[in-house]
């Protein structure tokens, strides 16, 4: 992957059931196949205030969002590659900057406040966003899911995936811990991604329109936040298994 990458992309989200993932896979065939990385797990490193401003904002669904992470494809290493990513939403179009650094250097830099060891033009966008929030910013959620990650075999530009066993905590908050968390949808259920510049394939719609599947408004870190409320309220805390 790249050391610096810019995206700009409607990104819309589906849930579906075992049997509408399967019937997917089946329609897939011949039009997507799967990346380079197979069936990965993901771990995504959120940061926010201590008062958690950035998912609750997020959670008002105004015009305009952000969110800062720091994405892994693997369990980490001190050395390995991982993402630090500036993600912004205006208008229903996804703008992400993301930043390829090894992991130490990465989240010394995040948490303790120190400038990234990097000077370019996203590391500079991700350094305002961080002296915007302040100090408080920090790492508060770690987010991890099975994904898989396809694209067309025509080389056009229109990414599909499927991410199972979403699961949060916050405590332990590592890239390179366990992947183990409290689960955000039901264990029969897939968060399908379509990502794209633009419409989509004419088999895709198509899929959807005959299998009356709807997009949703669903957010990994809204839910989980809504979790970890909910659960503050009842007994004061999760145990993940």
């Amino acid at each position: 992957m790249d050391a610096q990458m810019t995206f700009k992309r409607y990104e819309v989200k589906y849930v579906l059931n075992r049997r509408q993932r399967d019937m997917l896979v089946e329609a897939m065939a011949g039009h997507l196949a799967l990346d380079q990385y197979g069936r990965h797990t993901i771990r995504n490193i959120y940061f926010d205030t201590d008062s958690f401003r950035l998912v609750r904002d997020s959670i008002d669904k105004p015009l305009y969002k952000e969110k800062l992470r720091v994405r892994s494809y693997q369990k980490a290493t001190g050395d390995s590659t991982v993402f630090v990513e500036l993600k912004k939403k205006y208008e229903s179009v996804v703008y992400k900057r993301r930043l390829a650094l090894p992991h130490r250097l990465a989240m010394d830099a995040l948490e303790t406040g120190r400038p990234l060891p990097e000077d370019s033009q996203i590391a500079r966008e991700i350094e305002s966003f961080r002296a915007f929030y302040g100090p408080t910013l920090l790492p508060a959620m770690l987010l991890c899911y099975e994904r898989e990650a396809y694209a067309p075999v025509d080389g056009t530009d229109f990414r599909l995936t499927l991410d199972e066993n979403i699961r949060w905590r916050t405590d332990d908050i590592d890239l390179s811990g366990s992947a183990l968390g409290q689960m955000i949808l039901p264990a029969d259920s897939v968060l399908m991604e379509l990502k794209s510049p633009g419409g989509y394939p004419r088999w895709m719609v198509d899929f959807l329109s005959e299998n009356k599947i709807y997009k949703t408004s669903f957010s990994k870190y809204g839910t989980a936040y809504q979790q970890l409320m909910a659960a503050e309220k009842t007994n004061g805390g999760l145990r993940y298994a």
